[in-house]
């Protein structure tokens, strides 16, 4: 197969041009072109008035090696590469028979998932311990959050089967290095798994909510038919270490987790494990702070806090494609923008949700979280995207403290969590403010033209007020010059009817259980960290392709021990 890139076709081509910008491109006659497929699909939409689609292509064609030669000096016309996934190890069949336990698995998000997964595909029959519930069971209790504002702290945005990136945009590429193409191995997974097909070419893949339920059932369903165990409603509350290595782990049963629990709510249970994927998500504050105590190696790292900010789907689309907003090919519009701030800190747009939603999204009473969704068809009136600041741990560094304790940005996420609360009036409404206010220093009293879709609903407030405000006064400094200046790349964008929710927290884990090249934890032998929660990755993707790596690494120790 040879791979073409770079083919540059309008809008409205049809496939007979893409067929002729082939041949054209490999410069040889009709009847040496065998089939192709299209690889990557994006656009490219510099010139408004001139959008383009920009292929990549995998073709089969006669004499491969002749056309190859005379194309060696092209960038753009490479053999295609080998993208198969090679299992790095599997278990005998008489794996489960021996006398070590099996893997264990905490955490069913995407990291979770498919460090399941790979273990199962092993054959070396998982047990994943999710403390939340099974996809459906957890949808109807956020939707209990954002109806009727009742939260339930073992099931909601952030803990339950599919992790926080089910009620996402469900994004699915990353910038990360892939030079074994573990990216194509995800995709190929989820769409083995009932995902749309379209996932494997489109340049910026998405599935949307409702869809990635589905998908997510499907999945479970494969790593049980190979074997592997889940448990939902099992909160891992302790590690057991003996001499520097996994030894096991002890359950607590969260209550109502569905007829897999037997056990009675709150009773504890100790389960024998030599080695454990540690995946549990960015909002597992509990299991951090056991693993505090428990000497496992933690350090704290960067993170961002800001508010969900919301226009027109329309003028975003209008912004980004001109004369071709609508266009059904081209879809809603996204953005990407980054602002370097005069008091030294970096703004930019996180986690942009096309057509969507802003959503409820703590897991501890008494908080106020905001986060994006959208269905797959993106189809809602308004677009939005958290507008963050970093922030660095010497900035969260307690009071009168020489050090930065690993735990000291979970206290600071949950100040500020806290404030939102009580700056919504209770009831886990969030306040919120139009931009125009915001600029101009003034509380906002009701909201206009853009009406905030975050449920269970948004009191107008003033979050910039100085030393009482939603956010730290270098955050809201820094804000408040980035939106006019991501207006200038945006026309509208700092509309005075846009809308600012706060807050926007949990950007990624503000802390990192260190592991070392073997993938091991750095102080506790057997423990694999992996994913958001640990701090390795930053989306569904990253997070999928770390739970994968984690699972190999795990398994080539595992089957390397004698008599395994």
């Amino acid at each position: 197969m040879i791979r073409l890139t770079e083919l540059r076709l309008p809008l409205d081509h049809d496939d007979a041009s893409l067929r002729a910008a082939i041949m054209a491109r490999l410069g040889a006659d009709d009847a040496a072109l065998r089939c192709w497929t299209v690889f990557r699909r994006g656009y490219d939409a510099r010139k408004k008035s001139a959008i383009v689609f920009v292929y990549t292509i995998d073709a089969e064609v006669a004499d491969e090696a002749a056309l190859l030669a005379r194309h060696a000096g092209d960038p753009h016309v490479r053999p295609t590469p080998d993208m198969r996934y090679r299992f790095v190890a599997h278990a005998p069949a008489d794996f489960v028979a021996g006398s070590r336990p099996r893997p264990i698995v905490v955490g069913f998000g995407p990291c979770g998932i498919f460090a399941a997964l790979l273990l199962a595909q092993m054959g070396l029959r998982p047990l994943v311990l999710e403390r939340g519930r099974a996809v459906r069971e957890r949808t109807r209790d956020t939707w209990g959050l954002w109806r009727r504002g009742v939260l339930d702290p073992e099931s909601n945005v952030q803990f339950g089967e599919g992790g926080a990136g089910t009620f996402s945009d469900g994004k699915l590429w990353s910038q990360i290095s892939d030079p074994r193409h573990l990216t194509r191995k995800v995709l190929d997974e989820l769409v083995k798994a009932g995902a749309p097909d379209e996932i494997l070419f489109v340049a910026k893949p998405h599935i949307g909510t409702f869809r990635l339920v589905g998908v997510v059932e499907k999945m479970r369903a494969e790593i049980e038919r190979l074997g592997g165990e889940i448990r939902f409603g099992a909160r891992v509350v302790d590690l057991r270490i003996e001499a520097g290595a996994v030894r096991g782990v002890t359950i607590v049963r969260t209550p109502g987790a569905g007829s897999d629990t037997a056990a009675a709510a709150d009773e504890r249970e100790e389960i024998g494990a030599e080695r454990v994927v540690l995946a549990p998500g960015h909002s597992a504050r509990d299991t951090f702070e056991m693993l505090h105590a428990r000497g496992v190696h933690l350090e704290a790292k960067p993170f961002s806090i800001g508010f969900r900010i919301e226009h027109p789907q329309s003028l975003i689309d209008s912004a980004r494609f001109g004369p071709s907003a609508g266009h059904p090919l081209l879809g809603a519009a996204d953005y990407r923008l980054v602002h370097h701030a005069k008091n030294g800190r970096s703004v930019y747009s996180f986690c942009m949700c096309p057509g969507g939603t802003v959503v409820a999204a703590t897991s501890e009473p008494g908080r106020v979280v905001t986060n994006g969704m959208s269905q797959y068809s993106r189809n809602e009136r308004n677009a939005n995207a958290g507008i963050v600041v970093g922030i660095a741990p010497d900035d969260y560094r307690l009071p009168g403290s020489d050090t930065v304790d690993p735990l000291d940005g979970i206290a600071f996420q949950r100040f500020w969590e806290s404030r939102a609360f009580e700056l919504g009036g209770g009831g886990y409404r969030a306040p919120g403010q139009r931009v125009g206010d915001f600029l101009g220093g003034r509380p906002s009293t009701a909201f206009e033209g853009v009406l905030p879709s975050y449920q269970p609903g948004v009191t107008p407030e003033d979050l910039g007020r100085a030393g009482a405000g939603a956010l730290p006064d270098y955050a809201l400094e820094a804000i408040r010059e980035a939106l006019p200046a991501f207006g200038r790349q945006i026309p509208g964008f700092a509309m005075a009817d846009a809308v600012l929710t706060g807050v926007e927290t949990r950007t990624s884990s503000p802390l990192r259980v260190t592991r070392g090249r073997d993938r091991q934890s750095a102080t506790v032998r057997g423990l694999y960290p992996a994913g958001e929660g640990a701090g390795y990755a930053g989306g569904i993707m990253s997070a999928a392709v770390d739970g994968i790596e984690a699972a190999e690494a795990l398994a080539k120790a595992a089957l390397n021990q004698p008599g395994l």
